[in-house]
């Protein structure tokens, strides 16, 4: 290996080292009680080092929660309109699998205990990362509306509505509970009673292919 490479490889670990630090202790004791040179001591690194890349404790949140959103991939792409239960279904699975995850769990532990002292955290992490997913799926509500298969006014309002109703199984019990956890089977039986919600709701009469029809008996029954 050539000595940039080398040099390359060694700044990613450094850096990888940081982040994985930093949320152990962020967890461990809160965002507000951690201090750079316990993170620094904690991945090894002097504190001329991690300041080196990071300038402050709340880039370092930043970059861990830049990650978090990053590992599963990039998001799922908006899919054609026409069939609204199962264009929701690949929304909301996308964005279920993401938050079923116990680490994201305990970040939102975090933003909770010291969004009142430091608000920066829960505003990155809804503007950097779920503002995108809500206007991912509002785009997708309107397009559906515009074909004439739904109904919806206020189509960020519904947005916020199905990511709600998505994640309320898979991920608002592990903000209480630390060993909470959410198969794969249980994730789409939640994304499955988010669809028919917010289909049996929003669908137009004249509207009713077959799949569609059974997704919103089921949310009235």
């Amino acid at each position: 290996m050539d000595d940039e490479g080398y040099h390359q490889r060694l700044k990613e670990e450094k850096r990888a080292a940081a982040l994985r630090a930093a949320m152990q202790l962020f967890f461990e004791q809160g965002y507000e009680r951690t201090t750079l040179q316990q993170i620094a001591k904690r991945a090894n690194l002097s504190t001329a080092t991690l300041f080196k890349r990071f300038s402050s404790k709340a880039a370092l949140f930043e970059a861990i929660v830049e990650e978090f959103w990053r590992v599963d991939g990039p998001p799922a792409g908006i899919p054609p309109a026409g069939d609204p239960a199962a264009g929701l279904h690949v929304l909301g699975s996308d964005y279920a699998r993401r938050m079923r995850r116990p680490e994201m769990a305990a970040l939102y532990r975090v933003i909770i205990a010291e969004v009142s002292r430091s608000p920066q955290l829960g505003q990155f992490q809804a503007e950097r990362h779920k503002g995108p997913y809500l206007d991912r799926i509002a785009t997708y509500l309107a397009a559906e509306v515009s074909a004439g298969t739904l109904s919806i006014r206020d189509v960020r309002r519904a947005a916020h509505q199905f990511m709600g109703l998505s994640t309320a199984e898979v991920l608002n019990p592990g903000l209480l509970f630390v060993d909470f956890a959410v198969n794969d089977e249980e994730t789409r039986a939640a994304v499955d009673e988010a669809v028919g919600m917010i289909v049996g709701r929003y669908a137009r009469t004249s509207f009713a292919p077959e799949r569609t029809r059974g997704l919103a008996s089921q949310a009235d029954s």
